[in-house]
Order: C-alpha cells, then structure tokens, then sequence
C-alpha cells in the first residue's frame, strides 16, 4: 500500500510538470501575437457658423469724468458752509464763506478811489481849455487884428504911391510893418495850434491815466473779495468736505471735493498688443457685483503714448448711463468688443492646439473612427470660442474633450458628453435620499422615545406588585 502511495505522488509530479512545460509554450506562441492599438475616450462637437466677437477683459478703476477739487486762494477763516457731503450742486453755486471783513473794507475804499478818478477825468474832457490855452488863443486873435490892420495900410500907400501923393519911403515903412505883422501872426497861430493839440492831450492822459490806476485798484480789491466766496466749478456731488466751521482754511489746500457723477469712466491699462485692436467707439461693459447685468459702455480714449512705467496703454472706458451701484473708486470687471466676425466658421476654445512645427491646429474626428490633425489659421478669438479662417469646414467634427497630446491617426471612441440635467436629477435624488434618511432618523429618535415612555410608565405599575 505505501508503495503505491509512492508512485502515484510521483505519476502526479510529473503531470504537474509538463502541464507547466505546456503552459511555458502557450505563452511563447501568444506574445507573437500583434499588440492592440489603444483607444482614446473623446468628446467632439460640429464646427458651426454664426457671430463671433474678440473681447479683451481686464480690470479697471472707476473715475467720473469731470472733479473739482476745490481750494480757497487766500487764507482765512472758515465763517460759513453752504452745503453737507451728498448735496447736489450747480456751476457758479455759493458753497462756502470765508471771513473777509477787511477784504470787504479795502474793496469799498478802492472803490471810493475810482469814482473820484472817474469824476475827475470826465471834468477834465467836459471843462474850457487851461489859462495857457486862453492866453495864446488872445495872443493870436490880436496878432491876426494887427496883421489885419496893416494889411489895409500897406493896400492904401500902395494906392496913394501909385498917384503920387505921397513919398516912395512911406510906402516902404508899410511894407516893412506888414511883414513884421505876418511873421507875428503866424507865430501866434501856430503856437495856439500846437498847446491846443499837444497840451490838451497830455491833460486828458493824465486823467485817464489816474482813472485806470484807481479802477485796477478796485478790480484787484473786488478780487480778493470774491475768492472769500467759494463757488462750485461743475455741477455735481459733494463728496468730501474735511474741514468745519470755524477751521483755519490755507490757501491753495482743498476743502471740498465736487464730482460729476453723470459719467463715469472705468480707467485700465492693457497692452500694447491688445490696444492696438481698439479703437473709441467701440462696445464695453461694466460688471458691477450685486447687479443682475453688467452695464453698457463704450471705449471713450485709447491713449496715443504708452506708459513708460509699465509699457501698457491707458485705456477710458465710460458708461452711457451710470447706475447708482457703480461708484468711483471701485475695482471692477471690463470687458471690451475689438471686433466681431459674423457667418464665421467657430469651434470652442478648447478645440485649438499649438504646436511649435504644426503651428495652430485642430484633431478632426473621422469616420474610421481615428483623430486626424489639421492646421488652420485662427481669426477672431475669445475665451469661449475661436474663429476658423481656413482649414476645415463648417459641420466637421472636431475633438473638444481629451484631444490634448493626442497623436494623428490615433484610435479615438467618442463619447456623448454628460447631460447637466442628469447632475441636477442626482442632485435632486441625493437631497431626497438625506431627506429620507432625516426622516427616518427623526422616526427613529421617536420610536426610541416612545419606549423610553414605555418603560417609564411600566415601572410604577410594576413596583405596585
């Protein structure tokens, strides 16, 4: 018996080893067999025409348009406000006072001044002419008389010498008269002439002349009176106003700020690059966070020069109707249209590769169930969408999901992409379920409390026995 025992371990040992030489021999024949090709799980969309539109988003902070800051010329007290923070105000509007007593009595008496001078040269036009003036209008009146005179004596000897009844040296000693006649009167005349010209204007500049110096006078005075009236520049909004009354306002440092809040800027600096594909005019939008939509704007300045700090353009961006959520100061979202292409063959962003030899491409998924690599040439782009200058057609399926590093001619397997709506029915099956399981603990807690009155009341009946 314990022979056979022996020779069947052995008859079993060496079944055991030619089924291992037999499996040793499988596995050579099986590994000459040609390897798989792998399949890559995808997802891929149609390429489709419609509008496409370049956006450059940054950020930017919010400026009005128009502020004054507002700061008196002289130094004085502060007497009186005539506004609070948040008032609205009108160009030319009194908002402040300054203290100007003295000012007000130095403006009265250099107005004083002026109207004497004023006075003065006007009695100076309206009055005769000086004494001096008189005297040589006599002094010419008589030598015209003695000219005259002998004139008519110089006529009658000339007469009589011509008849013979007088000497040749009487009519000698007229002509010699008249000459000396002529010579004294035209003197006269032309000294009458050159007082009443010269003389009279020289008294009439003096006149005018004081009565300019008292009237700038009183204007510098008035001046200095008026910048104790502080008025606002712009109409607007009171929006900061540090100092009361009472307070020592200096000239030259502000005590109110006035913005015009009726058009508001979002100021940003972006690149070179990107701003060279903007232009005024063209379409924006404000995002305001705690309002439902962002607020329409438009591109209002494109900054000819760059910055030299940052090497960016400054680049305005105004809201054609401000809402009262968009303050400035505040950062916020802008988004700007360069351009828009429209019936334009578009995929999603997510579909275009870059690679350094193939340049710009996209993997189109074939019949045969293969993704094939083609370039193409990329117009308008966005953060959602790219737009297809040439390269594929319109309704071509390109690779969406999974194509990233994915070889031409690879083995692809496209998949439907998940359905939002059956993540919002799990979700609505999850709340049920914890609903469910609060309501089943909530009957459990019950139960337990049931029992607990169970037993508590089971305990005194027992006790009784």
């Amino acid at each position: 018996m314990k022979k056979m025992t022996r020779l069947s371990v052995s008859i079993f040992k060496s079944g055991a080893l030619l089924a291992a030489l037999a499996g040793v021999l499988l596995a050579g024949c099986g590994g000459e067999e040609k390897e798989k090709e792998p399949v890559v799980s995808v997802q891929a969309a149609p390429a489709e025409k419609e509008s496409i539109s370049q956006t450059i988003t940054t950020e930017a902070v919010v400026f009005p348009l128009e502020q004054a800051t507002v700061a008196p010329k002289i130094t004085s007290t502060i007497k009186k406000f005539f506004v609070q923070r948040g008032a609205r105000v009108r160009k030319g509007q009194l908002l402040a006072e300054l203290e100007n007593a003295d000012l007000a009595a130095t403006a009265e008496s250099s107005k004083g001044d002026y109207e004497q001078a004023e006075a003065t040269y006007v009695m100076t036009v309206g009055a005769g002419l000086p004494q001096q003036i008189q005297k040589a209008e006599l002094d010419a009146a008589s030598a015209k008389a003695a000219f005259d005179a002998q004139q008519k004596i110089y006529d009658s000897r000339k007469e009589l010498l011509q008849q013979g009844a007088i000497p040749r040296r009487d009519f000698e000693a007229a002509e010699v008269a008249l000459a000396q006649a002529r010579s004294q009167n035209e003197q006269a005349q032309k000294q009458l002439a050159d007082l009443q010209r010269l003389g009279k204007d020289q008294l009439l500049k003096s006149a005018q002349g004081s009565k300019e110096s008292q009237e700038g006078k009183y204007r510098a005075a008035a001046a200095q009176l008026s910048y104790s009236m502080i008025k606002s520049p712009i109409d607007g909004v009171v929006t900061d106003r540090p100092p009361y009354e009472g307070d020592l306002a200096t000239a030259n440092q502000p005590i109110l700020t006035v913005m015009n809040l009726s058009r508001l800027i979002a100021k940003t600096h972006i690149p070179q690059a990107e701003a060279v594909q903007l232009k005024v005019g063209n379409p924006a939008e404000i995002t305001v966070a705690g309002l439902d939509e962002p607020i329409k704007a438009r591109v209002s300045l494109v900054s000819p020069a760059l910055d030299p700090g940052s090497t960016t353009v400054e680049v305005w961006v105004e809201a054609r109707k401000p809402d009262p959520a968009l303050r400035p100061g505040m950062t916020v979202p802008v988004s700007m249209t360069a351009k828009t292409a429209k019936d334009a063959i578009v995929v999603p962003a997510a579909a275009v590769f870059h690679g350094d030899e193939a340049g710009d491409y996209v993997l189109v998924a074939g019949s045969d169930n293969k993704a094939h690599q083609k370039k193409v040439q990329v117009g308008v782009r966005n953060k959602e969408a790219v737009q297809i200058v040439n390269g594929i057609n319109a309704g071509e399926p390109v690779i969406t999901v999974g194509g990233y590093g994915v070889p031409d001619g690879t083995q692809i397997k496209v998949e439907a992409p998940e359905k939002e709506e059956s993540a919002g029915a799990d979700d609505e099956k999850d709340k049920k379920g914890d609903k469910k399981d609060d309501d089943d603990k909530s009957d459990e807690k019950g139960a337990k409390k049931d029992g607990k009155a169970d037993s508590a009341a089971a305990k005194p009946g027992k006790g009784k026995e």
